[in-house]
């Protein structure tokens, strides 16, 4: 179910719509979605991939992030097994899965999603001691400046919506994993953008929604961040 919500919100979000009401609709004919239609996954194989009631093709989008969800869920099972740092890593995930597709959708992370999500990491590492809470607020910290400053130099090159996703994942992660997050957000993010500059299907000056790499990497350093930074200390 967890999937369902991500994809309400990945919906609404940019709307400025509640995630609570009404329920969810067809965006094509408007009809409510019977709640034995909205079971993840199972319902988008059952339907045949339509709307029960206009016959609309439902989108891939939705099982996908349904996929996508539930095997982070899992992983965060295996990796964290029953903590606080699992109920962390978990709302951490989900939240990186609707920035990934709310910013390639729109080109924006909506402050609805990033100013809550700054108040639930620090609140979850103030559960962890004094320690845990003074290191997410200096990440946090951290890592928006380094996106204020970023933004400033480029001129806007930077959106504020990454400047405080920056400062969610500091957050969430804390340090050191919040340096293993932005490495790898630019090493993807500056392989993608040669990758798309050298096949033309972008140019120079063409905007690239950053919010997918800064969630790529938060979820790479929420698994193998200790991994990255000892392969990287040598």
């Amino acid at each position: 179910m967890v999937g369902s919500f991500a994809n309400v919100a990945i919906y609404r979000l940019p709307r400025h719509q509640s995630l609570v009401t009404p329920r969810s609709r067809c965006p094509h004919c408007g009809h409510p979605i019977r709640a034995w239609d909205n079971i993840p996954l199972l319902s988008f194989l059952l339907l045949r991939g339509r709307c029960r009631d206009c016959g609309a093709p439902i989108s891939w989008r939705y099982p996908l992030v349904e996929a996508l969800t539930a095997a982070l869920f899992l992983a965060v099972w295996l990796w964290f097994g029953a903590s606080l740092a699992s109920l962390r890593a978990a709302l951490f995930a989900l939240i990186m899965v609707i920035v990934i597709f709310v910013d390639l959708d729109h080109r924006i992370i909506p402050n609805a999603l990033t100013y809550p999500g700054i108040a639930l990491g620090l609140l979850l590492a103030w559960g962890g001691g004094a320690w845990g809470f003074l290191t997410a607020v200096t990440a946090a910290l951290g890592a928006g400046l380094v996106f204020l400053a970023i933004a400033v130099l480029s001129r806007g090159g930077m959106g504020g919506g990454d400047i405080k996703l920056a400062a969610l994942m500091g957050a969430f992660l804390g340090w050191p994993l919040i340096a293993a997050a932005l490495f790898v957000s630019f090493m993807v993010g500056g392989i993608v953008g040669v990758a798309l500059l050298a096949t033309g299907r972008r140019r120079r000056k063409d905007p690239v929604p950053f919010g997918p790499f800064l969630a790529v990497g938060g979820l790479a350093a929420l698994f193998w961040g200790e991994r990255l930074i000892r392969w990287y200390l040598g």
